[in-house]
């Protein structure tokens, strides 16, 4: 049989329709496909993936469903972009779709904790004191929200805000990608001081602590990973190949986890700064 015009034209489209159906909504998949965010909890690994849309869970290198995702705008993690462990080692995680942020339940399912009060929510951490702090790039917000849930206050205005973290002595780390200082202090009682002047990073998007109180900032367009001293001493740390783009951080002891959405990968570094690739086995559900 031979089809033409039009009639070929649709089955092409037809058999396109459902190759990427098949690649991103399907019950098996080999790899990520776009890796934002990663977290850890329990020795678990959970990586967020803006284009299935889901959250992986990896155990012993194998790589699962945790919650997956709707193609439907306005589901839960529709457009999940940042995850995260409270001090109870339970995951929460930030929905743009939604415009909401969800603490998980024993049985994997989301709990929705601000009446989708946050529009772009792209960095969260847990205080250990009954409270998130959720950045909202487009407020230009930091949100304080009660850990069981409620109505977030504004804590501080920051223009552009991305990924934030706590230092050793209870204040915010900001990154930001939308103002001439990059990188700011956020006191307990909400004063802001410039860490950083200028524009070192061509795009920060996250920001981790270790133990040191040495953060470590996450550079995509720089295709770098910088370490800044609590004065504000910067040092490039990783850059170059194989990074593309890396963007989401997290600790996995004294590793460091980096997720690059443009290399469809996560990244271990150690403590002398050798990466390498983390490989997982194909997912079974």
């Amino acid at each position: 049989m031979i089809f033409r015009g039009d009639s070929c034209r649709s089955i092409v489209f037809f058999i396109s329709v459902i190759v990427f159906l098949v690649s991103t909504n399907g019950t098996r998949a080999s790899e990520l496909l776009y890796p934002l965010d990663v977290t850890v909890s329990n020795k678990d690994l959970y990586i967020v993936d803006r284009n299935v849309p889901a959250i992986w869970k990896v155990t012993d290198g194998k790589l699962s469903y945790f919650f997956k995702g709707s193609k439907e705008f306005r589901t839960p993690m529709n457009a999940v972009r940042c995850i995260t462990t409270d001090t109870k080692g339970r995951l929460i995680a930030g929905d743009s779709s939604t415009r909401e942020i969800y603490r998980f339940n024993q049985n994997g399912q989301p709990k929705p904790l601000t009446n989708g009060n946050i529009l772009i929510p792209l960095g969260i951490v847990d205080d250990g004191k009954g409270n998130l702090f959720v950045t909202d790039l487009q407020l230009g917000r930091i949100w304080k929200v009660p850990a069981d849930g409620g109505n977030p206050t504004e804590f501080a205005v920051v223009n552009a805000p991305r990924g934030i973290t706590i230092d050793v002595d209870g204040n915010l780390l900001v990154v930001s990608s939308g103002t001439k200082s990059q990188l700011v202090r956020i006191s307990p009682s909400g004063q802001i001081d410039v860490v950083i002047q200028g524009r070192p990073f061509q795009f920060p998007h996250d920001i981790v602590i270790d133990k040191k109180n040495i953060a470590y900032i996450s550079d995509g367009y720089g295709k770098a990973i910088w370490k800044v001293d609590s004065s504000g001493k910067i040092e490039k740390w990783l850059s170059g190949k194989p990074f593309v783009n890396p963007v989401g951080l997290a600790w996995q002891g004294d590793n460091l986890l980096i997720a690059d959405p443009r290399a469809k990968m996560v990244f271990q570094a150690n403590p002398k700064g050798e990466l390498q690739p983390l490989n997982f086995q194909a997912s079974e559900k």
